[in-house]
Parts: structure tokens; sequence; C-alpha cells
């Protein structure tokens, strides 16, 4: 690679070298893109399963890899000797959230990748890992809590929980030497486009929509009337969270420090209850008087749709899916009938200077186009 002079010093016009483990989720799909079209960046992603739309850019390297196989790891990340920045954004979901097994697992998986790395990158200088909003928060029981709570980044650990966020976060900060920042991004609930995405709130919204459409079905939300009309979760666009990826591993002031949580959250509330009959209209399906039913299963209505997506997919010259690979019904299930709320506030990442915002329902909006475009959905 070609070298140049600037300011005394010869430096390559490769100046940074990212590695994104789990680059086939909705986030690592964008860290990559993001940082494929910069001209100073050579971006490697690493997920188990090839790519469906793989991103075409000279910058690009996509390596296979099975994490959880340490001598695979080892063999193909140790040749990365020019790492400058990590991006973790992926996660072992075989077993249960809040199990030690799931602890266990993740734990595994990171060590593995940290295992090949750390010796090899002598030039790494900022790692970035993604949990979630669930770090501040148990979903073992039923909440005690009445009154809308909106965390920040210093509040407690839930004690007494299994938790693998704090597992990842733990192990960074054992193994992580003093010349390595590393950052923590907290998101809500994730919008974007992937089709390896096991909490896939899109891909279940948008299976859900053409299914409706395709057999003229009520365009109903099943859940709790709480989480209908009260201010319960926060939701966050792919977009905004790879940007504060990228804004917090490569600013000076963050970088070079150990720890730095952020809630990366798009800001605005919003409600179902006021944002359903808008996604309706986008799916051109009923919207049906009474938008709201308790009884309403997901998981329940859409365990005999299986033969019906494939229908759709073929009459409408989709990518090749079957139902599961983008929708979990089990999931929105647990989402609109999630007995916590997870709301956390801006007011750390703002002040120093990460400023993009979304609306919650442009970022919907915005996704199911981009998903329509892709062809995952009609």
């Amino acid at each position: 690679m070609e070298a140049k002079e600037s300011n005394g010093k010869t430096e390559t016009a490769t100046d940074h070298v990212a590695i994104i483990f789990g680059v086939t989720g909705l986030v690592g799909r964008e860290l990559a893109k993001r940082l494929a079209k910069k001209s100073k960046w050579k971006v490697y992603g690493v997920a188990r399963n090839p790519e469906i739309n793989p991103i075409q850019s000279s910058n690009y390297h996509f390596i296979p890899c099975d994490l959880l196989n340490p001598l695979e790891s080892q063999q193909k990340l140790s040749l990365l000797k020019d790492v400058t920045h990590m991006f973790w954004v992926t996660w072992a979901s075989q077993f249960p959230l809040d199990t030690p097994d799931c602890c266990k697992q993740n734990e595994a998986m990171m060590s593995n990748a940290l295992n090949a790395i750390l010796p090899a990158a002598k030039v790494l200088k900022h790692v970035s890992l993604q949990t979630g909003m669930k770090h501040y928060v148990s979903l073992q029981g039923p909440s005690k809590e009445k009154e809308v709570c909106y965390y920040d980044e210093e509040c407690p650990r839930v004690s007494a929980d299994y938790n693998f966020y704090y597992v990842l976060e733990d192990l960074l900060k054992e193994r992580l030497a003093c010349n390595v920042g590393w950052s923590v991004h907290r998101p809500g609930l994730l919008a974007g486009s992937s089709n390896r995405t096991f909490y896939n709130f899109m891909g279940s919204l948008c299976v859900y929509g053409a299914i409706c459409k395709h057999l003229n079905l009520p365009f109903v939300f099943g859940g709790t009337k709480e989480r209908w009309e009260e201010v319960c979760i926060d939701g966050s666009d792919a977009r905004l969270v790879a940007k504060q990826h990228i804004w917090a591993a490569t600013n000076d002031c963050i970088s070079s420090i150990g720890g730095q949580a952020f809630n990366a959250i798009n800001g605005p509330s919003f409600t179902w209850k006021e944002i359903w009959p808008t996604l309706a209209n986008k799916f051109e399906v009923e919207v049906p008087q009474e938008m709201f039913l308790e009884d309403f299963w997901f998981e329940k209505a859409m365990s005999d749709k299986k033969k019906v997506w494939r229908e759709i997919v073929s009459k409408q010259g989709l990518i090749q899916t079957e139902m599961e690979d983008l929708a979990n019904w089990v999931f929105l299930d647990m989402l609109f009938r999630c007995q916590v709320k997870m709301l956390g506030t801006r007011d750390k990442a703002d002040h120093l200077g990460f400023k993009m915002r979304c609306k919650t329902l442009d970022s919907i909006l915005y996704w199911i186009d981009f998903m329509r475009n892709e062809k995952f959905i009609p």
C-alpha cells in the first residue's frame, strides 16, 4: 500500500483498520457500509454465515468464522495484525437470556476473539462493545415500577441477575491494556435490516404486515393495554447506533478512556397507539376500528403462515427466505407484553457532542422502504 508524508510522519493511505464482529446484523451491516465508504478505512467483517447481500467495496473484506470455535478463531483472526478498531456487535443466542449458560457462551465467544486479536494487533486503539438497555432491568418476575423511570449510564447493575452484558463489560476491563480505550453502547429497540438477527423487530413487523395484506387480515396490535397506551421503550435506529460507535471510537476525548458507556437511543418518546395506524397505511392493510386486541398473540396467529410467506416470496420475486429468517413471533409477543419499561436518557452523549436524533416512526418507515429495496419484503 502506498505511503505518504504528513507532518514529517510516514503514513499509509489506510490510517484505520476496523474489524466488525457480527457484520451481518442490524448495526454490523450499517457499520461496515459507513466505514467502507471512508477512504482511510479498511474493514474486516466477521460472521459465522456468509452474507446474502455482500457489501461491494474494495475496502471491505468478509471473514467467515465461528467464534465459538477457539481453533478456527485463532487461525483466521491472528493474521490481522493491522487492526486499529474493534467493534463487537454480536452475541450468542443459543441459550435463554438471563441464564448462566448464556453468560458462559458469550464470554467464550468474545474470549476466543480477544485471544486471537490482542497478541497480533499491536496497533489496536479502541474496542467498541454493543449491549442494550436491558443493562438496567431484569426480566425475571413482575416489575415493581409504577412510574416511568429514565435510566442514565451511571445507574447500578441489577443485583443477582445473570446478564451477559455485565460479563462482556468485565471481560473487556480485564483484558484490555491501559493504552487501549473502550466504549459501551446501549441501544433500545433496534430498527434496521437483516435476515441474521434473532430479535428482529423490523423483520417481524414487515412479515406480519405483508401477510395481513396478502390474506386481507386486520392489522391488529396484540399485547397489554399498558404497552399499547404508555411510553415503554426507546427506539434505536441502526444508522444512529452505528454513527455513535464510530463517534466514540474516533473521538480522542472518548476513545482513549476505558469503559465509557452511552445510551444509544433515538430521543423522542413514542407509544404504539400513536404510530400503529401510520404503519398500517404504510403496509396498505386494513386499519380495524379496534386496533388493540389483548387476546391476540402473534405466535399463535402466525404459527401456520410459513406456506403463506413462501407464496408471497415467490409471487413478489423476493430474496428466498423462510418466515423464521426474518420474523420472531415469540419476541414480538414478549415486546408487546413486557412487564418492565426500558427508557433511558441521552444527556451524556448529547453533552459530549453526539447530536444525531431520530423519530422512531420515521426510523421504522425508512427501514420498511430499505427492506423493500433489498427485496426482503414486498
